[in-house]
């Protein structure tokens, strides 16, 4: 089932495709595997946005490091970095980080919310993406 901000965000590539397109290409180049795992990457965007307090953000990263194969082990040392960088609030939202990895655990890898980090996950072709 299409979400319908996916229909908005298609209609938005549509009227501002070099900024759009500019920030997918972004991320599509961010999250890759280079001298440092794409998990890893992943796992810091997870660590940064629980000390923003994006909770859309944390579930997506969750879901993307969870598919790159992060193990309960790593995200729990991310989730550490990130409760010791914020104290209390910070743990309250790691929170809200191991519920969706618990999802991911319990149910496969289910949709995640629609969001300001949900466009990034799509599949998308180098094609697709500069249109």
């Amino acid at each position: 089932m299409t979400n319908p901000n996916d229909r908005l965000f298609a209609e938005l590539r549509r009227l501002s495709p070099q900024v759009t397109g500019g920030l997918l290409r972004m991320r599509q180049a961010a999250y890759r595997d280079g001298a440092v795992p794409a998990k890893h990457k992943l796992l810091t965007a997870m660590a940064i946005s629980i000390a923003i307090r994006c909770e859309p953000c944390i579930r997506s990263y969750v879901r993307m490091a969870h598919e790159k194969g992060s193990t309960q082990e790593e995200l729990i040392e991310f989730l550490d970095v990130a409760i010791t960088m914020q104290g209390c609030p910070g743990e309250e939202w790691a929170l809200k980080a191991y519920a969706a990895y618990q999802e991911c655990l319990d149910h496969g890898l289910t949709p995640h919310p629609s969001g300001c980090c949900d466009h990034q996950t799509k599949d998308q072709t180098d094609e697709e993406v500069t249109q």
